[in-house]
């Protein structure tokens, strides 16, 4: 296969749930073919992301169909790892990351952790459906540099507006970057509720992580 459709196979399986070994199998035929862990992130299993998290939104998917692509892509970074990781890291900042109280979703978070943790970053993750409160709380205790939300569903997309607000009333927004993301966030978006930046892809977001600390 070329580069483009070994690409498409990786996004594709990922959407259809197919079995660990054949994605690994296409992720294993894309570094063969000197296609960049970076390029099969974005274009391969970003996409498949995607795909699945419009699934779940039209309830084509449920609760267990997100699980087994978590762990699809779990196994896929298992093998592009590797090929990110520098073998020395420059020590970056912390971050705090958490999907907003309601929502379940993990993928693009897990992306966006195993991401930064390559670049250098320290990430205490908090995990799905947090509140605001535990936000506010890990920011304080960790001295984070920076927090990024994640959030799939439009439903919970509000909630961050509520965690940006926490921030401020605990007086510790000054001290912190608020970086938004998921599938329904936009830019506009991220500049009426307070936030400093939002990343449309988890890929983006590392790098605007980046840019705010070389």
């Amino acid at each position: 296969m070329d580069h483009d459709a070994v690409l498409d196979r990786i996004s594709d399986s990922i959407m259809e749930l197919e079995d660990t070994t054949k994605i690994q199998g296409f992720i294993n035929e894309a570094l063969k073919i000197n296609i960049s862990a970076r390029e099969i992130i974005e274009n391969g299993i970003r996409k498949g992301l995607e795909k699945v998290g419009i699934a779940y939104e039209r309830g084509e998917y449920y609760l267990s169909e997100l699980l087994f692509a978590s762990e699809l892509i779990g196994d896929g970074f298992k093998l592009l790892m590797p090929h990110i990781k520098k073998d020395k890291l420059k020590k970056r900042g912390t971050i705090v990351l958490g999907t907003v109280r309601g929502d379940i979703h993990d993928l693009g978070k897990n992306i966006f952790r195993m991401l930064a943790e390559a670049e250098g970053f320290e990430v205490m993750d908090l995990g799905v459906d947090v509140e605001a409160s535990k936000f506010a709380q890990s920011i304080k205790e960790s001295a984070a540099d920076i927090v990024a939300i994640s959030a799939l569903l439009t439903t919970t997309m509000g909630e961050m507006r509520t965690i940006v607000d926490k921030i401020k009333e605990n007086s510790i927004r000054e001290r912190v970057k608020i970086l938004i993301g998921g599938n329904p966030i936009n830019k506009e978006f991220a500049k009426e509720i307070g936030a400093d930046e939002a990343g449309l892809t988890a890929v983006e977001g590392i790098e605007i992580c980046k840019r705010w600390i070389p």
